[in-house]
């Protein structure tokens, strides 16, 4: 098969060329000629089937390797395939060189057309690249809620150049491999536990040890509000509120509340809305910022 390539490449007068160079020498250099071109064909023969060999036992070797890393179908085909071509030319410029034909020029232009191809497709290689490194190392999967460059969703396919999101809103968003791979990401659907931290102003003078005493009572009734530490986590703690600053308006009161990560939106939306009935009904007042303006009549 390498041949019959190798000779489809040769120039249509070759045969001519051959003729004339074979005629034009002594006898002796031509049998020294002729001996060594064989022993270099034997050789190269020799070298093109172990070579062979070698490179479906590498490529079986690849296979297993990212079948065992349970990497991505695509990727697993195309890395597959870039192995397979880079050995079978590794394998051709060594039994070109066998033959006695000058490499380096090959060599050259494959350098060169690489480089022009790296350079017309800069972007998309770079798109490429991340798409490789987020299918190998796996920062997020499929259904992992993320947010990067500017948008938050559920990701939806893993891409080689890019990957898609579906936002809250039911949009689709299309992400660049690049900049995801390289930039900031948050996952949150990683960790099992979540803390849903929210402040909550409420007006000077009210007392802080009822404020806080029924703050705590609506976490205690929330079945989604764990109330103390679990055994499979590290971070998870009970329920905690307190004083975090004394506010142009009012004492602004933090709470922190762990959760499961399914439950997360459930408890933020039921803290927010049961805190406000809850202080509103026992007459705890929420301040909000007032500006006082004093016309002066200079007439």
């Amino acid at each position: 098969m390498f041949f019959s390539h190798f000779f489809v490449i040769l120039p249509p007068n070759f045969e001519i060329m051959l003729d004339k160079l074979l005629s034009s020498m002594p006898y002796d250099q031509l049998m020294t000629w002729v001996l060594t071109f064989c022993k270099n064909a034997v050789l190269a023969i020799i070298v093109y089937i172990i070579g062979r060999w070698l490179v479906k036992w590498a490529v079986r070797i690849v296979t297993k390797m990212l079948q065992h890393s349970k990497v991505d179908p695509s990727l697993f085909s195309f890395l597959n395939s870039i192995v397979s071509v880079a050995l079978w030319l590794t394998l051709a410029i060594v039994i070109i060189s066998i033959l006695g034909i000058e490499t380096s020029s090959f060599i050259a232009l494959f350098a060169s057309a690489g480089v022009a191809i790296g350079m017309a497709l800069s972007g998309t290689l770079q798109n490429f690249a991340g798409g490789v490194m987020i299918m190998l190392f796996k920062p997020f999967k499929v259904g992992d809620f993320i947010e990067a460059q500017g948008y938050a969703g559920t990701v939806k396919e893993i891409q080689i150049f890019n990957t898609i999101l579906r936002t809250t809103d039911a949009q689709t968003v299309i992400i660049p491999n690049g900049g995801l791979s390289t930039g900031t990401m948050k996952n949150y659907t990683t960790e099992k536990y979540r803390r849903v931290d929210l402040a909550f102003n409420v007006a000077y003078g009210s007392d802080l040890n009822e404020v806080k005493r029924a703050i705590a009572e609506i976490q205690a009734a929330c079945p989604q509000i764990l109330q103390g530490p679990v055994d499979d986590s590290q971070v998870v703690a009970a329920p905690w509120i307190g004083l975090s600053a004394l506010g142009d308006s009012g004492l602004l009161v933090n709470t922190r509340s762990w959760c499961l990560g399914t439950d997360y939106w459930a408890v933020y939306f039921y803290m927010n809305e049961t805190v406000y009935q809850q202080l509103r009904n026992r007459g705890f007042m929420f301040p909000f910022n007032r500006m006082d303006v004093a016309i002066v009549n200079k007439s």
